[in-house]
């Protein structure tokens, strides 16, 4: 099951030039998100008054929300520069030290994925967050001594999947914590336009429209399809996406009414016929059908969730009678005329 997916909330490195030429660069080009936006705007103009660092920032919710783009806003708007990393990237505490010595007044330090960043180099951001100092050991053994380092202001703005992962001490330094949400087919249409209209991309409303509904509510996902619908509308139409194109393409990529692409399928099928709808173990789920247990959690699992398809309870995951109807299966202890 381990494929590449057009719906796919994780960027993947042939699309990122794609991703980042659509971006907005100003809240105000910034579609949806109304409440996070908003509180942002007043965060960072109360910034820019007082002359000062905007506090530290975390961003959490599901993949291709936004969150890299509103780091990238917020550096904009406050005028400062901005550096990026991932909790992954950064392996030793040294390599963290020399990102922070190295920022300017002001500066945005922008990490990716920071529930994966390493306990011993999570310490390193405590008393930098708290206090703007680094501890830097010089020598070994018994002759070792600690050199404290004062940082010039700057602001952490931390993104994550997976908010609760992240320790109790990292996120209380946090003073601005905003969950992000899923899209509306209102938002995501306006989305597609935007896209549309800087790819010179021909589209009609419905056409929008369709892309829109089936974007999973994931303005990631719904940039992507309009690029795979667009590729469609040139080969097999005459280059205009319509409602009945996109709804063509969509369907020829195996993308249905509501987002969910085959894979999506495949799971929900797998555990309606191999452990009767549920419930069934995470680890035990992710060996059957293939794939990382984070992917399952944090790619699939959210948007399924959302829907009313998929529970997480304390025994396991469970397929709902909503998902059974959408698979034309008949949900246990339901006869098949009580179906639709």
């Amino acid at each position: 099951m381990a494929q590449e997916r057009i719906i796919s909330g994780v960027r993947q490195d042939v699309d990122r030039e794609f991703d980042f030429s659509l971006r907005p660069k100003t809240l105000d080009e910034y579609v949806g998100q109304d409440q996070v936006k908003e509180n942002l705007r007043i965060f960072t103009e109360a910034a820019l008054s007082r002359q000062e660092a905007l506090d530290h920032v975390l961003l959490y919710g599901p993949p291709g929300l936004g969150k890299t783009t509103l780091a990238n806003i917020i550096a904009n708007e406050m005028q400062v520069g901005i550096r990026t990393t991932s909790g992954p990237a950064i392996e030793r505490q040294g390599d963290l030290i020399a990102i922070l010595t190295n920022l300017d007044s002001g500066d945005v330090l922008f990490i990716d994925e920071i529930h994966r960043l390493r306990r011993a180099i999570e310490e390193v951001l405590y008393p930098a967050m708290e206090d703007g100092v680094v501890d830097i050991i010089i020598g070994k053994g018994p002759g070792a001594r600690s050199v404290r380092l004062d940082l010039p202001p700057f602001t952490l703005i931390g993104a994550t999947t997976r908010a609760g992962m992240l320790t109790s001490p990292l996120r209380d330094r946090f003073g601005v914590i905003s969950r992000l949400e899923f899209y509306s087919e209102v938002e995501l249409k306006v989305i597609a336009y935007r896209a549309a209209d800087i790819l010179n991309i021909a589209i009609d409303d419905e056409g929008a429209l369709e892309i829109a509904r089936r974007a999973r509510g994931t303005p990631r996902v719904a940039n992507r399809l309009l690029k795979r619908v667009r590729d469609f509308a040139e080969v097999r139409a005459d280059g205009v996406i319509t409602g009945p194109v996109a709804k063509q393409a969509l369907t020829q990529f195996e993308v249905d009414d509501l987002g969910l692409d085959r894979i999506d399928r495949d799971l929900l099928s797998t555990i309606i016929e191999k452990f009767d709808g549920g419930p069934v173990g995470i680890d035990t789920l992710a060996a059957v059908v293939n794939e990382e247990v984070d992917t399952i959690e944090d790619v699939y699992e959210p948007y399924l969730m959302q829907i009313g398809y998929l529970q997480r309870t304390p025994r396991g995951r469970v397929v709902t009678r909503r998902a059974y109807r959408h698979l034309g299966l008949k949900p246990p202890g339901l006869k098949q005329e009580d179906m639709f």
